[in-house]
């Protein structure tokens, strides 16, 4: 891990980070999309990064966000956080709806996946590998005011 990790580790706990970096998303899903995930924002911050494909749980149409994601075995962990906003993200919501999804890694790769809202002691295993790969998870808790969904995602 290179220091301009750790600066964006610091900077992750400021708000102003948190607008730049929704304002960056669409512009990441589509760097992924387009070049089959060889080029991404968050991904040249040496941090984990994945494409998370949902169906809308209204429209029925695919859904992609990238996401960090701590690894967890053969598992991916991720997080609604939505940058420490008041809401959940839809993504979050379409997952709750139909646990099926497909995530993307770097490179292109493919996986089916089949998603599990993590309660309870499981999400108190994996809070402490999400908050590893991105420490201002803890702040975005404080920030929204709410329990953030914390997702396992299992390859199917």
């Amino acid at each position: 891990m290179g220091w301009y990790t750790n600066v964006i580790r610091s900077l992750g706990h400021r708000p102003v980070f948190a607008t730049v970096g929704r304002a960056a998303v669409p512009v990441d899903r589509w760097l992924q999309q387009k070049t089959g995930g060889r080029i991404m924002i968050l991904g040249r911050l040496a941090l984990p990064t994945l494409l998370l494909t949902t169906r809308g749980r209204k429209s029925g149409l695919p859904r992609t966000v990238p996401l960090l994601y701590a690894p967890d075995g053969d598992n991916f962990v991720v997080t609604a956080s939505n940058w420490g906003q008041e809401n959940h993200p839809a993504w979050s919501g379409n997952l709750l709806a139909c646990k099926e999804a497909t995530v993307a890694l770097p490179g292109g790769r493919q996986i089916p996946v089949r998603a599990a809202l993590a309660e309870g002691a499981e999400r108190d295993r994996v809070w402490p590998l999400v908050t590893r790969v991105w420490p201002a998870y803890d702040t975005y808790v404080e920030r929204s005011g709410r329990a953030i969904r914390v997702f396992v995602l299992t390859p199917v």
